[in-house]
Order: C-alpha cells, then structure tokens, then sequence
C-alpha cells in the first residue's frame, strides 16, 4: 500500500528532480532501505582487567555522542549504533576484534579505543582495510608524528606525548628551580607509552632547567599488582622529585603502597596520568600538593559548555568523565560533523577528507579544537599542569601552557626524530 500525504502518493513525490522539494515540504522523508540502514560504528578497547576504566569510559563517552545525534534525528534520517568488543588488553586480540567487527558485523567507522600497547595493532588493520578510523586513547607521540605511521583515512583524538611534554617539562623545570630540585628518578610501564612519554618528560625538563640530573629510572611492567620493589628503590636512592607515566588502576595501587612507605613525604611528584577524577576519588588518602598533567576536570575550562558535558556524562555512566572520556567525545563530533558535511556518507576516504584540517567546537577547547591535516593529530586542546586535594573537584592551580610555545619545540623535536 502506498502512504499519501494531502493526496500526493509518497512514490510519485521521490520521483525525479521534485524529490528534494517534496521532502521539505511533507517533513517525513521516506528514505531508500539502503540508505536507511543504521551505520555501525567499531570501538574495540579494554572492558576488562585492571584498567577497565579506559574502556568504560571511552564506551559511556561515544553512546552519549551517538544518542544525542540519534535523539535529535540521526542525519537524513539514518541513525548510528556503536558496537564495542573487549580486547583485554591484549594486541593480538585488539587487532582481530577491529578485524571482525568491520568484516562481520559491519561496521563501517572505527573510533579506536585501546590504549597505546593495542593502537599500533589496531593502526595496521585499519591501514589494510582502509576504513576510516579515529584513534582515541593512544598518546604515544610516534603514532601520528612517525610519517611511516601515516595512513589516509586514519587521525588521532588525543593528547600526545610531545605535546605534553613540552608542557610538562616548562611546569616542572619553574618548580625544580623554585624548590631546588635536582636529583630526580622515575618510575613508568615498561611499553611505548611508558618509555616514550618519560623519555620525552624528561627532555623538556632538562631544555627548561639543565641542572635537572636523573639518578635512576624503573620500569614496572604494565599493570603490576605490586610496586613495593620500585617503591623501595626510589626510598634507597632518596631522589628530590619523581615523575611518573602510570595511569589507571596501575597508579591507583602505587599511590596507595607509596603511602604506606611515606613515599610522598620528602619527595615531590609529577605525574601524567593522575589527573582522571575516576582515578582521584579511587585513592585512599589522596596526598594533597602532587603534580599533575589536566586530564579532565568539570572546573576546566570553567565554561558552561564544559559543565553541559559533565552533567550529561554522569547521568549515563557509572563514573564522572576520564581523559579517555573527552577525548572518544571530542573524536565523535569530528564524525557527526564529517557525515553531515557529506550527507551521510560512510565513503572512508571521502570522511576522511572533511575531516582533515577540521576545527570542530569543542566543551574541551575554546576555540575548537582542530585535527590537524599535515599530521592528522589534534592540536588546541587544554594542555595543563595543577597540583592534588583532598576532595572534588580533585585539582585546582591550574597551569596552561600557550600552544604557539608548544608548536614552537614540537617542530624542533620532529627535525631531532627525522619525522620532518
């Protein structure tokens, strides 16, 4: 049976060049089953283990995306399902869940959500397949910076290591002059991440302060139930500050064993991954006046856009927003705002090139943040130090950091890697 509508077969209304102002005018487009279809996106990332919450997180943050633009209509009329799988953290099983859930599920966008030990696996199929896909939670700076890594219709929506770096190395190196502080160690995982963010740290560190002179470096194996034996180290080799690159429930324990040996004490601490007020409100006895790196807070940037955010995310997740969390939203605006531009398209490389280049208006970036076309990594998102206290919102002092300043050494250092 054909539907009418004031006497005008729908049929007869899809026909030819009127279709288009017959769809304005009745309000109830009928769309062909084929573009109808709903368009699945892929999220292959960690939903189990001790850092979980990676997943979790980044899982709560893209379903909010997804059914705030399903709720307002989808786009001509199609609708978006987001289809997870749990990697466990694993590389091998990182890959082949990409693997299946373009193949056989069909999904045809991947927000990739593992963390950096998975990206790398996840990076190589969606090269092979060409699909397009938005790394979410890898801050390994090789991941974009490395030209080898390049892939067309592959970006990446978070912060990266270098980028930090620079940051953090400019904030530490102010306090090591104000309090003295030239004997440092550090403790970090022992994988990319790890390894790359400290060594980067470090750099900056010393280029803002020389006198900086590292007496010792552990490496803890990725999540390790027990840090008594680096705790122990870093007591014997008394260091004046330690900076650290664990993140998730791996921090969680160190911070509490570290207590327990009165780590905190006489030693001052910087961190990079302290800054998750999931991570925060997890500490027993949180010492008040460590440093850490901004990974989401609803206090900055104080905007109302920010609080919107906040609000939204706590009435559909079982915890307050992660950097994960604002990073997977932040990298699903960049898809709504590419599959409006193409009415719908799910071509990867045409996505892929309205996404290049693309400044997008962020709760997170005032003037947007924007994926950059040369590299295809963000840039303009909040990039700031603050130190701990004992209750929400967790951090205060914040302390940003001028993107021309970061810019300015991240091209020194791609000259130094060769990636320029």
């Amino acid at each position: 049976m054909t539907k009418t509508t004031k006497g005008i077969s729908r049929r007869r209304v899809l026909k030819g060049a009127g279709a288009v102002a017959g769809l304005a005018v009745f309000g109830t487009p009928h769309i062909a089953g084929a573009q109808a279809k709903v368009i699945k996106i892929a999220l292959p990332t960690i939903l189990s283990g001790r850092v979980a919450i990676l997943g979790t997180s980044s899982r709560s943050a893209v379903q909010l995306a997804f059914n705030q633009l399903n709720d307002a209509g989808g786009i001509n009329g199609r609708k978006f399902e987001v289809v997870d799988r749990d990697s466990k953290g694993r590389p091998d099983e990182a890959a082949k869940v990409t693997r299946d859930l373009v193949n056989n599920d069909g999904c045809e966008i991947v927000i990739d959500g593992e963390a950096s030990s998975g990206s790398f696996a996840v990076h190589e199929v969606v090269r092979d397949l060409g699909i397009l896909c938005l790394h979410t939670c890898s801050e390994t700076s090789s991941l974009t910076a490395d030209p080898k890594q390049f892939g067309k219709n592959v970006f990446r929506c978070a912060r990266q290591g270098i980028h930090d770096a620079v940051a953090g190395g400019s904030y530490a190196a102010k306090i090591a002059k104000e309090k003295g502080l030239k004997k440092w160690a550090t403790c970090s995982p022992d994988y990319a991440y790890g390894r790359d963010n400290t060594a980067e740290f470090l750099q900056y560190a010393k280029v803002f302060e020389p006198s900086i002179e590292v007496v010792d470096q552990l490496w803890p194996k990725l999540f390790a139930p027990d840090y008594t034996e680096s705790i122990t180290k870093l007591l014997q080799v008394k260091p004046q500050a330690v900076y650290s690159a664990l993140w998730g429930g791996d921090l969680v324990a160190f911070i509490e064993q570290s207590n327990l040996y009165r780590l905190f004490a006489n030693t001052a601490y910087f961190s990079g991954g302290l800054g998750d007020p999931p991570i925060l409100s997890a500490i027993k006895n949180l010492p008040v006046g460590l440093n850490t790196a901004y990974r989401y807070n609803k206090t900055f940037p104080n905007s109302p856009e920010n609080t919107a955010f906040n609000d939204a995310y706590v009435k559909v997740a079982p915890n307050e927003p992660t950097n994960w969390a604002w990073q997977n939203y932040a990298a699903a605006q960049f898809i709504i705002e590419a599959l409006r531009r193409t009415n719908a398209s799910t071509d990867s490389s045409v996505l892929a090139k309205e996404i290049a280049g693309m400044t997008v208006k962020q709760p997170f970036g005032g003037s947007g943040i924007t994926m950059r076309e040369s590299d295809h990594t963000i840039i303009n998102y909040p990039v700031a130090w603050g130190k701990t206290q004992s209750k929400a919102p967790w951090v205060t002092d914040y302390v940003d950091t001028e993107w021309s300043k970061i810019l300015e050494f991240e091209k020194q250092w791609k000259k130094e890697k060769g990636y320029a």
